[in-house]
């Protein structure tokens, strides 16, 4: 708030709504819902979210977990948070640290023998970790596990990974950043300091599912389908 008053600023954040601050926000409480809404409707009632560390320090994450699992609270359903440990953020990242942790938290899953008919991952290289660790195990994605990310990076739209995600718009928001700080330096030099007029921008897109071809219906296991039969 101090820099603020005195140089163009305009935080990108996670974080609550602000009032006092130009900000570009995102309520990752929503985009966890809609990962969550997107499955459910599917049929998936056992369901795995993977996560990096869910640490004070990155409490944002937090939310997305927050808003996945009371979606899955409100329906009366099962779902599973596996996070990896805490002394990942302590640990300088590489190109691949998001990847290696969805790869092996998945495969911790699997070890652990989870039952779970689809994978969210906080992230979208999280989630192609774990398509990865589900192919190398011979599971087919999505006939027997369907796998959601989130962001919508470049190498999710590649043909051969097709990973159905969450766009959230990060371009567009550096984008409007550019242009609020622009518009106020702008603003800086047309009017003396006692005359220039207040003003508060705060920005917030609706995160936008898009559906490719890494989610499918869940798999009914044979109780399942010969209780409907019976029906």
């Amino acid at each position: 708030e101090k820099i603020a008053k005195e140089t163009p600023l305009v935080i990108i954040s996670n974080k609550e709504k602000t009032t006092t601050v130009d900000a570009i926000n995102q309520d990752n409480t929503v985009v966890g819902r809609l990962m969550a809404r997107h499955l459910l409707d599917l049929g998936h009632t056992d369901v795995a979210f993977i996560t990096p560390p869910l640490t004070r320090r990155q409490w944002q994450r937090s939310k997305r977990v927050e808003g996945f699992v009371r979606e899955f609270e409100k329906e009366g359903k099962k779902d599973h948070v596996k996070a990896a440990d805490e002394s990942n953020d302590r640990k300088i990242p590489r190109m691949d640290s998001e990847y290696a942790m969805g790869y092996e938290l998945t495969m911790e899953l699997l070890q652990e023998g989870q039952k779970f008919t689809a994978i969210a991952g906080q992230n979208d290289m999280m989630a192609i970790g774990a398509i990865d660790a589900l192919h190398e195990m011979r599971i087919h994605v999505p006939k027997d596990v369907s796998v959601i990310g989130c962001d919508n990076i470049f190498y999710s739209g590649i043909r051969r990974i097709s990973l159905t995600t969450i766009d959230h718009f990060v371009a567009l928001k550096g984008r409007d950043a550019c242009d609020i700080i622009i518009r106020k330096i702008d603003m800086n030099d047309k009017f003396y300091l006692d005359e220039r007029p207040a003003s508060l921008y705060n920005i917030e897109y609706t995160p936008k599912l898009i559906t490719r071809r890494t989610t499918g219906y869940a798999r009914l296991d044979r109780n399942q389908s010969d209780e409907q039969k019976n029906k």
